[in-house]
């Protein structure tokens, strides 16, 4: 018994307690990244990002209380999923899939299911901007298991709407994307929510991924016009109350799908402004996102109707040039950078 007593009085004075101002100051630090995330180049987010992974790895080669251990693995979840997103927009998906498999890992070790749903719409979300519809899908149903209500559970229905409209499967999107919005108007708060930034959705970004979701659809193009639309209208109101800055990027995602659609119509001169603030916007803020998605208007510039039109050859040159300035282009100049 003694000898019991003795063994458990030496572990306890092994095992330290980070202290609350410790954690609160970790915690804080994701919280402040996840929202610079949004308005911040992705590249010096990133480089923050790791320098704040690297002390939580310090923390945890201490001795630690479970519950603090516990704390910290939810910490480095969210840390992967942030800097998966920020690799995803500087054109590095297998650098973000290895780093979701990273976070898995640590909130599979927590059972923290709400966690997990992000990572699974991290995963979709990067194969989605790379075109890749079959490898956004099953990510995004397999989230929806560990989460069915809110705005995160809504993201990740209208993943799965969009994925599968473009497998040509209408029936099955138009029911996804009725249960995103319903699933965005129950109820549901959880601590991931709360860190805030790219844990959460606007309603501007809600709107803009139904029309996202509808563009794949075909015979859907009005529908999608009218959301893409609202969304615009919503991303230059500004957030709603309680909600923070959306991603910059929202809005020129909305505008390039807008554009697209009225060229689908052969509305070139109203696509043309609408496609005008997204050209202009400055090189660091031209993540990958926006340039694949502006293949989607050079498909359509390039069909017959418009072979002989000046403007439409003029726009198609802004796009191609808007391209080679880009930090993804950037980036992948340098020394050991993929191919």
């Amino acid at each position: 018994m003694a000898a019991h007593e003795g063994s458990e009085h030496a572990e306890r004075a092994e095992r330290r307690d980070i202290g609350p101002a410790t954690m609160e100051q970790l915690r804080a630090d994701v919280r402040r990244l996840s929202a610079e995330l949004m308005t911040a180049e992705p590249l010096a987010s990133f480089l923050e990002m790791r320098r704040v992974r690297a002390r939580i790895f310090r923390v945890l080669d201490q001795q630690l209380w479970p519950r603090d251990q516990a704390d910290l693995y939810f910490l480095l979840g969210c840390l992967a999923d942030l800097m998966a997103a920020a690799a995803g927009e500087l054109g590095y998906p297998q650098a973000a899939e290895e780093l979701l498999r990273s976070g898995w890992a640590y909130a599979a070790a927590i059972d923290h299911r709400p966690l997990m749903a992000h990572l699974r719409l991290q995963l979709a979300d990067t194969s989605y901007w790379y075109n890749q519809p079959q490898q956004a899908r099953d990510p995004a149903e397999d989230g929806l298991r560990y989460l069915g209500d809110g705005p995160n559970a809504a993201h990740l229905n209208l993943r799965y709407a969009a994925a599968v409209a473009q497998l040509g499967d209408a029936a099955s999107a138009y029911r996804a994307i009725s249960a995103g919005r319903d699933a965005r108007e129950r109820e549901h708060t959880d601590d991931v929510l709360e860190i805030g930034g790219e844990f959460t959705i606007s309603l501007a970004s809600h709107l803009r991924d139904v029309g996202a979701a509808l563009t794949g659809i075909e015979g859907a193009d009005r529908e999608a016009i009218d959301e893409l639309e609202r969304a615009v209208a919503a991303y230059e109101a500004g957030p709603v109350p309680g909600e923070q800055q959306p991603w910059f990027a929202g809005k020129p995602l909305a505008s390039i799908d807008l554009a697209t659609l009225q060229l689908r119509s052969g509305a070139l001169d109203a696509a043309a402004p609408i496609l005008a603030p997204v050209l202009s916007l400055p090189p660091a803020q031209r993540v990958n996102a926006l340039t694949r998605r502006l293949r989607l208007v050079r498909a359509e510039l390039h069909r017959p109707n418009f072979a002989r039109s000046v403007q439409a050859q003029e726009l198609d040159g802004q796009i191609e040039e808007f391209g080679r300035d880009t930090i993804e282009a950037g980036l992948h100049t340098l020394p050991g950078a993929p191919a």
